[in-house]
């Protein structure tokens, strides 16, 4: 499939935290690891970021059962700390995520080029899930 003809999806949230705090919680490993997941019955074990134009990421998403398990990982096309991460996925498809300070917090909008294996509305489920579980995190994190 072409770009031209790709079928983009968007997700978005809002967070009620500083844009610093978000943005950290977003990029850092340690935390990653303890939000990455569309639901409770699967985990990230391991989560790697260099975040820099050129840099690689890499994510380990598992079933808590072992049942299933595959690697979500890219490359960062452009890094603007606080604003903007756009990455090309290992399978060419580009992500987009923008971080928008508003007067409820930042806002977290993510577009992505929809994958051809599973349905437009199971992607765009999964993905709000897991920005879902990341404001959830934020939010009630004492950690920060």
């Amino acid at each position: 499939m072409t770009t031209q003809d790709q079928t983009v999806i968007t997700v978005a949230a809002t967070v009620n935290a500083p844009i610093d705090i978000v943005w950290k919680a977003w990029t850092n490993p340690s935390d990653i690891k303890k939000w990455n997941a569309a639901s409770d019955d699967w985990h990230t074990p391991i989560a790697e970021n260099d975040l820099r134009p050129g840099g690689k990421f890499s994510s380990r998403m598992e079933a808590k059962d072992g049942s299933f398990g595959f690697d979500f990982d890219g490359t960062y096309d452009e890094v603007i700390t606080n604003e903007l991460i756009n990455y090309t996925l290992g399978d060419q498809r580009k992500v987009k995520i923008t971080f928008e300070k508003n007067t409820d917090g930042v806002k977290i909008t993510e577009s992505f080029d929809a994958e051809n294996t599973n349905p437009i509305e199971m992607q765009k489920a999964g993905w709000q899930a897991i920005l879902d579980n990341f404001k959830k995190y934020v939010e009630s994190s004492r950690s920060f």
